[in-house]
């Protein structure tokens, strides 16, 4: 995350904060699954951290990190749903946390093909 401490720096880092909380909190709830409103509130945020608080030389760590995280969940979530709705909740909160993280994901990764565009 960006540390200069600038105005938009501290919007990006609590976006990153507030939306990886409203993720697992609103997962954990059965009825907020699949809701309108939480998807467009997590890929809101999902821009804002992409946008505000990558900064350049945390892209490449970042987009290793989205990477990790996208291809895991889905096998975690496959796992867990083995065990019923024992650990649905699991699973939501799985799902929520990647809607938040492609949006920033995407942000990223088209600022490292701009970066890389600009270096030929």
């Amino acid at each position: 995350m960006a540390r200069d401490g600038s105005i938009m720096e501290k919007v990006g880092a609590w976006s990153f904060i507030i939306g990886g909380l409203i993720a697992v909190i609103l997962g954990a709830i059965a009825s907020t699954a699949g809701t309108t409103w939480v998807i467009g509130l997590l890929l809101v945020l999902g821009l804002v951290v992409g946008l505000l608080n990558i900064s350049d030389k945390e892209i490449v760590p970042f987009l290793v990190a989205c990477v990790a995280f996208l291809a895991a969940a889905p096998a975690l979530g496959s796992a867990v749903s083995s065990f019923g709705t024992t650990f649905a909740w699991l699973s939501r909160i799985l799902v929520h946390l990647a809607v938040f993280v492609v949006p920033a994901a995407i942000i990223a990764s088209v600022k490292a093909i701009l970066a890389l565009a600009g270096t030929r």
